[in-house]
């Protein structure tokens, strides 16, 4: 592992410092054609957002708006390694709401099922958040946000009750006729994780 890194700019620089040509074709086939690609080996990001976790929230909030996938994609990565910390409600909330707040940044479903479970999940169960809110996003036209809705209550089933897994069935009701490939594949997770646990 190396030095912390303290700003985007840093992070962003240690992912271009990363880049491969090789990876730079495997992400292109899985995003859209003119977004910015720097061509990283997905451990590499995530060993690399790991050194940027406690970078200030501004720091964090321009490398969600940062045209590049893999800068947004580490974004999430560290809002993933906040969540897993031990923290106050005020403390999930908040990053439940950076969360949806910067929701358009999300153009790929990676970065979805990167955070999604225990940043947006795990205030959900704890109800520093309403359950509405995935109510919202699976009505949702952007079926990103859809997976999201199915995505986040995957916490439910490692966590939470058997009311809480059934809770999440109602999102996937919601969405069980969607035809979006993403979402179905989603919901159809959840189902299948939802069944085993019922066994």
């Amino acid at each position: 592992m190396g030095s912390l890194l303290r700003t985007a700019d840093e992070l962003v620089a240690a992912l271009q410092n990363a880049s491969d040509a090789r990876e730079t074709e495997r992400i292109r086939a899985r995003v859209a054609t003119d977004e910015p690609v720097i061509g990283v080996r997905m451990g590499t990001l995530f060993e690399t957002s790991m050194l940027a976790a406690d970078i200030p929230s501004a720091e964090l909030e321009r490398l969600l708006a940062h045209p590049a996938y893999e800068p947004r994609l580490a974004a999430f990565c560290i809002l993933d390694f906040r969540a897993r910390r031990r923290l106050s409600d005020k403390a999930r909330k908040d990053l439940a709401t950076m969360y949806l707040d910067h929701h358009d940044a999300i153009t790929t479903w990676d970065m979805v099922d990167r955070a999604a479970p225990r940043v947006l999940g795990w205030p959900i169960l704890s109800e520093a958040i309403e359950f509405s809110i995935l109510e919202g996003l699976a009505r949702s036209d952007d079926p990103l946000r859809r997976r999201s809705a199915i995505t986040a209550p995957l916490w439910f089933i490692k966590k939470g009750t058997d009311a809480d897994v059934a809770r999440g069935l109602l999102i996937a009701d919601l969405l069980a006729e969607d035809s979006h490939p993403r979402v179905a594949s989603a919901v159809k997770i959840y189902r299948k994780h939802a069944a085993r646990r019922g066994q």
